[in-house]
């Protein structure tokens, strides 16, 4: 999805690939890259101490809209990002007479903790104002320091952990919450109470069972991915960047999707960009953001299939009652 902006933009798609990495000079093995899921795996890449990564990238442009727009000075940007540390790479491309723009960016591993985006910009002088951004890649690609295997999806992690003794002294205020959705991180996390209702982390565990434990289980998982889809959306609408026209920018990562899946069911009509723009609005300025939280409860139920497993769980109950009687 691309913001509008209030000068002109390019029309034309833009479009990057990493072609190789390198990692301390080596060439990282081809299982760590997958182009089909735009994703670099640098865990467990045979150097366990290495220093710094780096990706070449190539990217296409649109060279014909480039060349007759209004544009001037047009530089084209790879830059990787990371909000669990706040790190900011940027490396400028060659553009090339095929209208393609090829470069390298390094990655320096002390700089980055888990999962960083590498995205591509291109900025151009507008209307007498140099590097205005004009132009970005659709999809970004991820490069994962944690992972061996190059999988862009992730799910949320989930850790059963004692919150009144347990090794999270941040958990014990909420020691008689069965759950708790954290999502401050690279990815959210689901922590599990093992002493706050007896059984339960056993029931979510387990396979089969009674009629009893499925509907307790089915029931008690949709809640808990109702509360993730929640807390997942207000991080995502919280965490909004702008650019320096003070347009929202949708974010990269588990936030990107977690909006594009539930803004159509929040703000039902709206094309993306306006209700991205209309939930910062609303969430910044106080004004109708408490009306979106119906909104907001829908979307996430719809996701977590609430409606769906309430409904097994009471034809299960009448079956079991029509049974006895």
């Amino acid at each position: 999805m691309k913001p509008v902006f209030p000068y002109p933009t390019l029309l034309g798609d833009v479009a990057f690939d990493v072609v190789s990495v390198s990692v301390d000079g080596k060439p990282l093995p081809y299982t760590h890259v997958s182009a089909a899921e735009r994703v670099v795996a640098l865990h467990q890449t045979g150097r366990a101490r290495w220093e710094e990564a780096t990706l070449e990238v190539r990217a296409a442009l649109p060279e014909a809209e480039l060349r007759d727009g209004p544009w001037q000075d047009v530089a084209c940007l790879a830059v990787v990002t990371e909000k669990a540390t706040n790190a900011r790479t940027t490396a400028h491309l060659r553009r090339m007479p095929d209208g393609s723009a090829t470069g390298s960016i390094t990655l320096p591993r002390a700089a980055h903790l888990r999962r960083a985006t590498l995205s591509l910009l291109v900025v151009a002088g507008v209307e007498g104002i140099p590097g205005r951004l004009v132009g970005s890649s659709e999809e970004d690609w991820y490069v994962d320091l944690e992972e061996a295997t190059p999988v862009r999806q992730r799910e949320i992690e989930i850790v059963e952990t004692d919150f009144r003794d347990g090794p999270h002294p941040w958990l014990r205020p909420f020691k008689d919450a069965p759950w708790i959705v954290e999502t401050s991180g690279d990815m959210p996390t689901v922590y599990l109470n093992t002493t706050a209702v007896e059984g339960l982390v056993e029931v979510l565990r387990g396979r089969g069972g009674s009629p009893s434990e499925r509907i307790v289980r089915e029931v008690t998982a949709s809640q808990i991915a109702q509360d993730a889809w929640t807390a997942m959306f207000h991080t995502a609408a919280a965490d909004l960047d702008q650019d320096e026209d003070g347009t929202p920018v949708m974010p990269t990562g588990w936030r990107d999707a977690v909006l594009r899946a539930m803004l159509p069911d929040v703000l039902p009509g709206r094309q993306l960009t306006d209700a991205l723009y209309e939930i910062d609005e609303r969430r910044t300025k106080g004004f109708g953001w408490s009306e979106l939280q119906t909104g907001i409860q829908y979307a996430a139920g719809r996701r977590a299939q609430i409606a769906k497993k309430l409904s097994h769980a009471v034809r299960t109950v009448d079956r079991a009652e029509r049974s006895i009687d």
